[in-house]
């Protein structure tokens, strides 16, 4: 049975429920450990695949998903792996692929990695459980990206077939 490390970071919960969403799919055929980037102290020599999932924040992920990668990068290299981010830029088909999401094609120009598989999946919006500083910054972003800036918007961009799809390819690489 394939051992895998699904590893990943959320602000407000919409990457973990992805995860959670992959685990569920994923343990069917393989043993999986689903751990917050801050809870890690693992040795990850001891999983066949890693797989890491990272939401955006103000334009950028977690900087400990970005230390990771770059402290284990040679680990990570000798594995099979694999990349998703959740932002609410891929809420638009013109920008919800890896190769035109600006968010990933920024992030793979800042690292040197390259998992063998990467995905990007449009997050969530819900104004209500943001604190006021964030709101006004992501009301702010969206009035300038066309979206809803209505303060009780709450809007579940993720495409969960694709999600799914995913988890499809995770087995199979």
């Amino acid at each position: 049975m394939t051992k895998i490390l699904l590893l990943y970071s959320s602000v407000d919960g919409q990457t973990l429920k992805i995860c959670t969403r992959l685990r569920e799919q994923l343990q069917k055929q393989n043993t999986v450990d689903l751990i917050a980037i801050d809870d890690f102290n693992r040795d990850i020599t001891l999983y066949d695949k890693i797989i890491i999932g990272a939401s955006i924040r103000y334009g950028v992920h977690n900087k400990k998903i970005i230390d990771f990668i770059n402290t284990k990068k040679e680990q990570l290299d000798s594995l099979k792996t694999a990349f998703f981010s959740v932002n609410l830029v891929a809420r638009k088909p013109e920008k919800n692929t890896p190769d035109t999401n600006p968010y990933v094609v920024k992030f793979f120009k800042t690292i040197d990695w390259k998992p063998s598989l990467v995905e990007v999946f449009a997050g969530k919006l819900d104004y209500k459980k943001y604190p006021f500083f964030d709101r006004i910054m992501i009301q702010f972003i969206m009035w300038m990206t066309k979206g809803p800036t209505d303060p009780h918007t709450e809007i579940e961009y993720t495409d969960w077939e694709k999600v799914k799809e995913f988890g499809e390819q995770l087995n199979t690489f």
